[in-house]
């Protein structure tokens, strides 16, 4: 891999962040999707696991709780891959507001009624 798309992957990857931790969750999953997609990643399935995670609060926008708390569950497995970290971020910390986002689905009797608070911010 040359030193043009390595820039390209991180860019990628960043851009993801930045768009989810704005709150412009299909932007973060259009950013990380072109990542997995495009490239030969050693942590694919990590990647594969923020895509759902942003699919899933943006599913929480649409007003789709059976789409977001099906993501949420995929997401999970992937993340608990990566328990340990990933590209410098504390991946415990998403495990765990995912639980929250989880059990606060469950507990709302409309969706929104979700308590924003929930969604994390990836830091990198």
């Amino acid at each position: 891999m040359n030193i043009k798309e390595e820039k390209i992957k991180e860019e990628l990857f960043l851009n993801g962040i930045k768009a989810f931790n704005n709150r412009r969750y299909y932007d973060a999953h259009e950013y990380w999707e072109d990542l997995w997609s495009d490239y030969q990643l050693k942590d694919a399935k990590f990647i594969q696991g923020l895509i759902q995670l942003s699919v899933g609060y943006f599913h929480i926008t649409n007003l789709n709780i059976n789409g977001a708390k099906g993501l949420f569950n995929k997401c999970l497995l992937k993340l608990e891959l990566y328990k340990e970290g990933a590209r410098g971020i504390d991946v415990i910390l998403i495990i765990d507001a995912v639980h929250k986002t989880i059990y606060n689905l469950n507990k709302i009797d409309n969706i929104k009624d979700f308590n924003w608070n929930n969604a994390p911010t990836i830091n990198a």
